[in-house]
């Protein structure tokens, strides 16, 4: 996530810097709902092409966006010199209870995996020079898939293996998944998704943490839940090194904590149904 205040930028950029060492395979850049922020990551992909070696995501939203739209905001990508993009469907605005899209507008990320193959074997007909660039750097387009079902979208591991068919059928490139805990749930989706003919690379999903008090997912999240002897070793390792774990409390009686309170924070949007 970009960072949202300028006085934030040195320390973004730092951490990009350290990053850059272990030499990423591809380093994800995000924007709010809504498209909120959508500017600040635009100039932070910007610089990555230009001053980076490492391969930059935009991710790319597309609720209650039309054709045009899209077509303008991957136009904007395509100069700086962006050739993967995250499809997603996106999360509505915030604050806008009833918003509902225009009629017009795409619905899905499967429609916008979609017409982004559509724009780009489009512009590589009207130009040599696309088709030249297209030639040595294809256009690649990931999207995202829930590994242990979406509550949040009413869809089992069943669902999102058709889902996953359906996209791979529209273009995408390779997928990755929610965030999860259990490697058996990645490991279970992903032999499901072979059996049943995805052959894109699905790349795991994975947030380190190490507090546990931000590690329990949400009601109706579409984040695997932790296992609860991972809980326990976090909490462990932070009490060993003489931390007390955020969101959980002292006992007067006792050095022992009790169940950490349920935190909100470092959570991953339910986008791209």
């Amino acid at each position: 996530m970009p960072p949202r205040h300028p006085d934030r930028a040195p320390k973004f950029w730092g951490t990009v810097d350290r990053l850059m060492k272990f030499r990423p395979d591809f380093v994800s850049v995000t924007y709010g709902a809504g498209g909120k922020d959508a500017d600040t990551s635009h100039e932070v992909i910007t610089k990555l092409v230009q001053h980076t070696p490492v391969q930059p995501i935009a991710h790319f939203t597309c609720v209650g966006s039309s054709r045009e739209t899209i077509n303008e905001e991957l136009s904007n990508y395509l100069k700086t010199g962006v050739r993967t993009f995250l499809a997603l469907r996106g999360d509505p605005p915030v604050g806008i209870p009833n918003w509902h899209p225009e009629p017009d507008s795409l619905q899905s990320a499967v429609e916008l995996v979609t017409t982004l193959r559509e724009i780009e074997d489009e512009t590589c007909k009207a130009s040599p020079a696309a088709a030249l660039r297209s030639a040595f750097k294809p256009l690649t387009i990931a999207v995202a898939t829930f590994a242990n079902g979406n509550p949040a979208a009413g869809t089992s591991v069943d669902d999102e293996v058709n889902r996953l068919l359906v996209k791979q059928a529209a273009g995408a490139n390779f997928a990755i998944t929610q965030l999860f805990w259990d490697p058996e749930v990645y490991a279970s989706f992903v032999e499901k998704c072979r059996r049943a003919g995805v052959r894109i690379p699905i790349v795991p999903g994975i947030l380190p943490r190490s507090n546990p008090a931000g590690s329990t997912a949400r009601p109706n999240s579409p984040e695997s839940p932790p296992r609860s002897t991972s809980l326990t070793v976090l909490r462990r390792l932070r009490i060993s090194t003489g931390q007390r774990p955020r969101g959980t409390v002292a006992s007067r009686t006792s050095s022992a904590t009790r169940t950490p309170l349920v935190s909100t924070s470092e959570r991953a949007s339910p986008q791209a149904f």
